[in-house]
């Protein structure tokens, strides 16, 4: 290891020993914003140090083992010691080198999840209603909440568009990866020939913006429309005005909600979307002038960017960006998205370590919307 790596593990560890005693201090609950601080501070590198302390016992190991050598009568011994002690001492430090790359800030925030049909007509709609399901139902299986934004029906079911908040700790670093074209190849049920059709949706994973530390709005730059939410009639049409529309002018960026009746909840839940939309272009142009020339094997995930097929009569999915194909596509659709996740992830996190390993500034985490 590094003497700069160690000497950094170091001064953790002593930070980890001054946390303690802030959080143990009978005044510690006295500045509630401060003790949260401290609090998410001390959970952030309890798991690094304590790799830090595994590895240092690992070493203390693998002397003792070297100094008992000495004995010949204890030779063979401790050449055993010597030798677990060293797979431990490789294997600590591959753990602690992953632990100290730069985390995504975006990782432990809430999420906006946007799915829009694309080419394909009637069964891209009835596609993206099925990816939407898919979608909500691996949220279900977290345990996050869902909150419906706005949706947009189309004719034959599925919908044109359809945005939700997804709610839970570490729901944007599960899903991250999932922005970009999502194709699908099946038989519609409209078709009476039984010809495979094929079409495509558009996905896009946007954290959740603090409105007050992320991004700042000038009011003058946003023009607000209200409009009579669409219903089904009948007793439950909606007779206020209570739809709205946020146009931010200096990007061109639109937000409608009419998910509520009260106008005051679907403006702020407009605006949560427009910051995060903001906050997301704002990030791409940033990315896009300091990204390396090395692109990540995940991909950049622009929308544009064919990421994944589901094709329904070989009963597989196919994740191109990592050549990943799973033949469990039933599952996968009731939202079982953790091999896929896990191994997107795991992959972005190799592409990482060799980037580090090569001196390059390891590629940033993005949904690249």
């Amino acid at each position: 290891m590094k003497p700069s790596v160690r000497a950094k593990l170091e001064s953790l560890a002593a930070r980890l020993d001054e946390l303690n005693g802030l959080l143990s201090s009978q005044h510690a609950t006295r500045d509630l914003e401060s003790f949260r601080r401290f609090s998410r501070e001390h959970a952030g590198l309890t798991g690094l140090v304590g790799l830090y302390r595994r590895l240092q016992g690992a070493e203390a190991d693998a002397q003792a083992a070297r100094e008992l050598a000495a004995d010949p009568a204890m030779k063979s011994y401790a050449d055993d010691e010597l030798k677990s002690a060293r797979a431990s001492v490789e294997k600590l430090e591959a753990e602690l080198q992953q632990a100290l790359l730069p985390r995504d800030p975006n990782d432990d925030r809430n999420l906006f999840l946007e799915v829009r049909a694309g080419t394909g007509g009637d069964e891209s709609g009835l596609f993206a209603g099925d990816l939407f399901r898919m979608y909500t139902r691996y949220a279900e299986r977290q345990g996050w909440q869902v909150e419906l934004i706005s949706e947009s029906h189309s004719e034959m079911g599925g919908y044109k568009e359809v945005i939700a908040r997804l709610i839970g700790q570490g729901a944007y670093s599960k899903l991250k990866f999932e922005s970009g074209a999502h194709r699908v190849q099946r038989v519609p049920a409209t078709e009476a020939q039984g010809r495979i059709h094929t079409s495509a949706c558009t996905v896009a994973v946007l954290p959740e913006a603090d409105a007050v530390n992320d991004v700042v709005l000038n009011p003058a730059e946003l023009r607000v429309d209200t409009f009579r939410a669409s219903g089904a009639g009948g007793q439950h049409v909606n007779k206020t005005d209570s739809a709205i529309r946020i146009t931010h002018l200096p990007t061109g960026i639109v937000v409608e909600c009419q998910d509520s009746r009260s106008q005051h909840k679907n403006r702020e839940k407009a605006m949560g979307v427009l910051v995060a939309r903001i906050k997301d272009k704002q990030e791409r142009e940033a990315h896009a002038k300091t990204a390396s020339a090395r692109k990540s094997l995940i991909g950049s995930g622009d929308r544009s960017e064919r990421i994944r097929t589901y094709n329904f009569p070989q009963g597989r999915v196919t994740d191109h960006r990592i050549n990943l194909t799973l033949h469990k596509i039933d599952r996968i659709m009731d939202g079982e998205l953790d091999e896929l996740v896990s191994a997107l992830s795991s992959e972005f996190q190799a592409e990482r370590l060799a980037q580090a390993a090569e001196g390059e500034e390891p590629a940033v985490a993005r949904s690249g919307v």
